[in-house]
């Protein structure tokens, strides 16, 4: 499914932008942040935040599937700017019919153990852990739970309570406490929605941008093995580094295979069909997985010079790795699939496998 969202005219477009502006080498130089306005507001100018937003509600109304394949392409170079969380922040507040605002949003809970609750006077209370980008959010899509069900809220960042936190990725990362806060807009979420269902969309959104950036790991640590000599040959040359290699690779395919599953599952089902649950729970399973052995792998071939702020490695790895946690974890999603294939029964499995 990659290849073909890749071939089509937005991600082109998009591509190009990001060639010119967030190219990670030339970010990696850069003495100042300068660059980062930059390119928000370029991303902005041009809708590609707001893509799963219809017209109507102030986006540029692209389809599920270029929204997905933007977010690989966001991966692949390892934006350190809140796109990926806009689009999840206006997607969810489309799924209300609630007009997105212009600017940077973020999206909350990320934790699906996190609770924000609802109070019979319409404010919101709870606590949301390592959001990202939440400093640099002038507005938080929040999916909040109340007596009467779901409901989705569009508040004001600076009505929270926020500390900023360390982050792997070094990106903006901070925990967001609400205490009574007054919505801009309120309303109720789908009456099938459980307190999964953003959970899942963006567990699905983080395995693509994972699958984006361990391609780009992959191309990075040929290139290299191919340039290094040591012992007067290529490192490419030593059988070690050519098993690690071809493991890196599989780890790659699988885990954008993975994900691309997912996110075609999401284009043509219900978000809270049981297809939907065990192709999303699934990927973040296996990108969690290949994450962590693709990331060591990498750093293994490229040697001290991987560790280093002037190479680009960092940026990828660190980012790969720190999505891991983002809308559960592996560990997480594992308890959860193996609850829900419990439930089904032994006489299921099999047929819920094939099914797919």
């Amino acid at each position: 499914m990659t290849e073909s969202l890749s071939s089509n005219i937005v991600v082109e477009a998009a591509e190009k932008l990001l060639r010119d502006l967030a190219d990670p080498q030339k970010i990696n130089h850069t003495k100042d942040d300068n660059w980062q306005s930059t390119l928000w507001t370029t991303l902005e100018d041009s809708g590609l935040p707001l893509s799963w937003v219809s017209e109507k509600l102030g986006g540029s109304g692209a389809s599920m599937t270029e929204g997905f394949a933007l977010l690989h392409l966001a991966g692949r170079y390892a934006l350190p700017v809140p796109m990926a969380e806009t689009m999840l922040a206006g997607w969810l507040l489309s799924q209300a019919t609630i007009p997105s605002p212009s600017g940077a949003m973020t999206v909350a809970p990320l934790n699906p153990n996190d609770r924000i609750m609802l109070d019979g006077e319409g404010t919101l209370s709870g606590h949301a852990r390592a959001i990202p980008f939440a400093l640099q959010s002038d507005h938080v899509a929040i999916l909040a739970q109340a007596p009467s069900g779901l409901h989705i809220a569009l508040i004001k960042r600076s009505d929270c309570q926020y500390k900023s936190i360390p982050s792997l990725s070094g990106d903006d990362v901070a925990d967001l406490t609400l205490k009574c806060v007054k919505p801009v807009i309120l309303r109720p979420a789908p009456a099938h929605w459980t307190s999964k269902t953003l959970a899942l969309m963006g567990a699905t959104a983080r395995s693509l941008q994972i699958g984006g950036a361990l391609q780009w790991i992959l191309m990075q640590t040929i290139t290299y093995s191919t340039e290094r000599v040591a012992f007067k040959k290529q490192i490419s040359k030593f059988q070690a580094i050519q098993h690690n290699l071809a493991r890196l690779a599989s780890e790659t395919a699988a885990a954008t295979t993975a994900a691309s599953s997912a996110a075609q599952s999401l284009c043509m089902e219900d978000i809270c069909s049981e297809g939907v649950f065990l192709e999303a729970s699934s990927s973040k399973i296996r990108c969690a997985e290949a994450a962590a052995t693709s990331c060591a792998i990498a750093h293994q071939v490229h040697g001290a010079i991987g560790f280093t702020a002037e190479h680009t490695l960092h940026r990828f790895t660190l980012r790969a790795l720190a999505w891991r946690d983002d809308f559960g974890n592996e560990t997480y999603w594992s308890i959860a699939l193996g609850q829900a294939v419990a439930s089904l029964g032994s006489n299921q499995l099999w047929p819920l496998i094939t099914s797919r």
